[in-house]
């Protein structure tokens, strides 16, 4: 299995993760893909709705010089272009090998220090805590956000402003059912409070 490190990318993991014995344990779960297209596309669509609105007013403007319809088609061309340039990235996470393990059927292990996604007792995935940027309380379970990765110190200009404003959302989904009792459930959710990922910590 793989593991992310802090710059967004995957290494290869060798050592087995070793269990805490406080670790709260979960039963095994599978974040489908369709699940993760239709959260990160309403996150990214929610926060970046008016950028489809930039390809409009340029394809628009010559319209207002020399008025004709070709123009307001080019303008929406442009948007369309636009949308679906950014769905693809969102969708395409799915894809990309280096991800294909937040997509696999595993459980979860909590303790204060980390959490371990474990494929098996011997392949796991670790994220620390200050890996997350925040979590969603749903109505069913947790979503547990991940902080966009460090950009590259070579990274500079309007390179850098791309990598940062058109990221694509990655998290961790815990529901509620994959816990082994409510009162691991109850831990959990005051562990997340004691970090200040939930309000009342």
């Amino acid at each position: 299995m793989q593991l992310p490190n802090q710059r967004g990318g995957y290494r290869q993991q060798q050592q087995q993760q070793a269990a805490s014995p406080l670790a709260i344990r979960t039963k095994k779960h599978q974040l489908d893909t369709d699940t993760y297209t239709k959260i990160a596309m309403g996150r990214v669509w929610r926060r970046e709705w008016w950028y489809a609105l930039i390809p409009l007013a340029v394809g628009l403007i010559p319209a207002l010089i020399w008025p004709s319809w070709w123009w307001v088609a080019v303008a929406l061309l442009l948007t369309l272009a636009y949308v679906l340039f950014r769905s693809a990235q969102v969708t395409g996470v799915t894809q990309v090998e280096q991800t294909k393990p937040l997509f696999e059927k595993l459980a979860y292990e909590f303790d204060n220090k980390q959490i371990v996604l474990r494929r098996n007792e011997k392949e796991g995935m670790r994220l620390t805590w200050d890996m997350i940027g925040h979590v969603q309380r749903e109505a069913d379970g947790y979503l547990l956000s991940l902080k966009a990765p460090e950009m590259p110190q070579d990274l500079k200009g309007w390179r850098l402003w791309v990598a940062k404003t058109f990221d694509t959302p990655i998290f961790v989904q815990v529901p509620d059912r994959i816990f082994n009792s409510a009162n691991d459930q109850k831990l959990f959710d005051a562990m997340l409070r004691r970090k200040n990922l939930l309000p009342g910590g």
